[in-house]
């Protein structure tokens, strides 16, 4: 991509970065933000190939660098070898960007076990072995962004959603802890929790509920992807060395505080 912040803190020239979910929606955007800064771009998918090998393509042609690999998340073995294809590609991980996720509908009474350890697995276990195997390479380069992607259902509440939000607020409990740990090597870790954005996640669900989520978000409309994958491109950059521990909500008003 072109590079817009290559004289500024924002700069992201000579980092790598992983974004786990790149093919669509807001890993998409993400990875583009993230290469417009400077970045190589290491562009994860589960099934997508055909949309992460096109942002690997629109990123190449406007001069940057990016790759896309594929591996299963759920799987407890394969966060640690998508790590080493990305060191591999592109040289040791600077930037993590925990994207990935998954949604799926039940209400906690018919909910199966299996669809409950799933959604954690997805959501919430997958994070924590993606940044474990990050971690040893930033600490001993004294720098590193750990950047995760939750879920205004944390703060709201999502009916026939339990399973989902519950493994979202791990990943606040899992940054915060994190953030403690890790900063005297000169690494922060932080949260981005979207609300309601037009991704196929949030298509699929609003069928019928329009203009009744419209109605709860005072900005009255709904957020676009580019518009979450600002926030973590800025706090991916030396422009925002010294927020840790933090939650950045990006939902047009409809969680406060």
């Amino acid at each position: 991509m072109a590079q817009r912040y290559q004289d500024t803190k924002q700069s992201l020239v000579g980092k790598v970065a992983l974004v786990t979910g790149g093919s669509r929606g807001i890993g998409r955007a993400t990875c583009f933000a993230l290469a417009e800064r400077g970045a190589a771009v290491a562009v994860h998918y589960r099934s997508k190939a055909a949309g992460a090998e096109e942002v690997v393509s629109k990123i190449g042609a406007d001069g940057g660098k990016a790759v896309a690999i594929q591996a299963d998340l759920n799987l407890p073995h394969t966060p640690g070898e998508l790590v080493k294809q990305v060191v591999a590609h592109l040289g040791p991980i600077d930037i993590l960007v925990n994207n990935a996720g998954e949604m799926t509908d039940s209400s906690v009474v018919d909910m199966t076990d299996e669809v409950w350890d799933q959604t954690i697995a997805v959501n919430l276990s997958s994070v924590f072995r993606c940044t474990r195997a990050c971690i040893p390479s930033m600490q001993a380069r004294k720098w590193g962004r750990i950047i995760t992607v939750s879920s205004q259902a944390v703060y709201t509440g999502s009916a026939n959603h339990a399973h989902y939000a519950a493994a979202k607020a791990g990943l606040l409990g899992f940054t915060y802890s994190i953030a403690k740990e890790l900063g005297t090597s000169g690494i922060t870790a932080n949260l981005v929790a979207p609300g309601r954005i037009m991704t196929d996640m949030i298509s699929e669900r609003m069928v019928g509920r329009e203009e009744e989520w419209l109605k709860q978000t005072p900005l009255r409309r709904f957020g676009q992807p580019e518009e979450v994958a600002e926030p973590i491109a800025f706090l991916a950059s030396d422009a925002a060395s010294y927020i840790t521990g933090s939650t950045i909500h990006v939902n047009g008003g409809l969680v406060m505080g």
